[in-house]
């Protein structure tokens, strides 16, 4: 299968499925049909063996791929151009990844991202839609890295034990980190670790990857992606600025003297070991005896399973820099929930499965690795859910009968233009001048 099979974007103006009877050639560019409907009326010139062979200009190919005619019908076939560029970007990708490592900041991974669009939009759609599309988006994400941290302009009271007390309610006087961790923690990764860590680091890719993927498919449906998308990221940072909540790993490390005045940032965060063993969640009866008896922090672990000693240190002070009291609601639990819930109906089966049981596995990775408690998963999906419902609200109320109406005066308007065309000869009645 090609790449531009695999990405099946069907073109604009062109059915998702080709007629009986029509080729990949029917859609080549206008000098080539003009030269088969000329040789309709008239013979070809027969070529002399000294003519040298017909090649498109490359240059020509790549002037076209930058600036593409509106109509499909009179579009350059430019798919060799774009295989090349597709498979130039992912050679690009290749030594990036080698020399720099994933890209998990988000600046640099829309950056990458566009390039591949650009590359995969040759012969389809203009460059500049790349612009207009995406540069709103990234901004409005670039903002609220800038504006994630205002909890501390703003010095709500942090909240120790409201998802602790939620979790132990629930479960019986058990929290589930605790208890993971307990059962299942050792004091060196096991192998399935690996695929924790990968679940947990895969929150900074996938989300933005489905959105490339909705572009270039359905550029409505990316729309309302990103708006959805955009909405729950500013109401969870609503969320952790107005709640500030600590995660089970940073109560394992505070008594609760020392958060009795719900401090925001205290010492004791930033020691291994509580004063008390297990500090606010108790110390661990571990089921390996040599794994340490208290909650960690565990999401990067894996990596070292595999010796990507680099990989697990980039995760670690990336945390180290980012809002360590962004707890209430959970944003991996809320993205990764919207994205299962804005793709189940866009989906078949074995799509469902996946993206809802990729949304689960994320909760799992949170729950184990210490990074959440149940209480903050369940506002995240509550949060996923909540914006998905007005997002259909809005969508059936507003948006698909808006399209309708726009829809049926189009086809009102070329039917009165076919209308007046049928006839060109007609006798035209005009009223004289009084």
């Amino acid at each position: 299968m090609s790449v531009d099979e695999s990405v099946g974007v069907p073109r604009p103006g062109e059915s998702s499925k080709r007629g009986e009877g029509s080729s990949a050639e029917d859609t080549t560019s206008t000098d080539v049909n003009l030269s088969k409907t000329a040789g309709r009326d008239d013979p070809a010139p027969q070529a002399s063996e000294a003519d040298p062979p017909r090649i498109a200009p490359v240059l020509e190919d790549l002037a076209a791929a930058a600036e593409m005619e509106a109509e499909p019908e009179i579009r350059r076939d430019l798919t060799m151009v774009r295989r090349i560029a597709v498979t130039a970007w992912f050679v690009l990708m290749g030594v990036h990844i080698a020399l720099e490592g994933l890209a998990f900041d988000r600046t640099r991974l829309i950056i990458l991202m566009c390039l591949g669009l650009a590359a995969a939009s040759i012969g389809r759609r203009k460059f500049i839609t790349i612009i207009l599309d995406w540069a709103p988006f990234a901004l409005i994400l670039i903002l609220y890295d800038w504006t994630r941290n205002i909890a501390q302009i703003v010095g709500m009271p942090t909240h120790w034990h409201l998802a602790i007390d939620f979790d132990a309610f629930f479960f019986g006087g058990v929290t589930p980190t605790a208890w993971l961790q307990e059962q299942l923690k050792q004091a060196s990764p096991p192998w399935w670790e690996v695929i924790v860590s990968v679940v947990y680091m895969s929150y900074f890719i996938i989300p933005y990857a489905v959105a490339a993927w909705l572009w270039l498919k359905d550029r409505a449906a990316w729309r309302r992606y990103a708006a959805c998308f955009v909405a729950t990221t500013f109401l969870a940072l609503v969320g952790y600025t107005l709640v500030p909540g600590a995660p089970p790993w940073a109560a394992a490390r505070c008594t609760a003297a020392e958060v009795q005045d719900y401090p925001r940032d205290p010492i004791c965060m930033y020691s291994q070991e509580a004063n008390e063993p297990g500090g606010l969640l108790g110390p661990l009866d571990n089921a390996y005896p040599d794994a340490n008896p208290y909650v960690e922090r565990i999401s990067a672990r894996g990596w070292n399973y595999l010796n990507i000693h680099a990989a697990s240190n980039l995760v670690t002070l990336g945390q180290g820099k980012s809002n360590l009291v962004a707890a209430i609601p959970s944003l991996h639990a809320g993205l990764t929930m919207l994205l299962a819930l804005f793709m189940w109906p866009r989906v078949k089966a074995l799509g469902k499965t996946l993206y809802m049981g990729y949304a689960l596995a994320m909760a799992f990775a949170l729950t184990y690795t210490g990074e959440h408690y149940i209480f903050d998963i369940v506002l995240g999906w509550a949060l996923a859910a909540a914006v998905i419902g007005v997002y259909q609200i809005v969508d059936r109320k507003y948006l698909i009968p808006r399209q309708k109406r726009l829809a049926a005066e189009a086809e009102a308007e070329a039917a009165g233009i076919e209308s007046d065309s049928e006839d060109p000869d007609a006798e035209k009645v005009s009223t004289p001048a009084s």
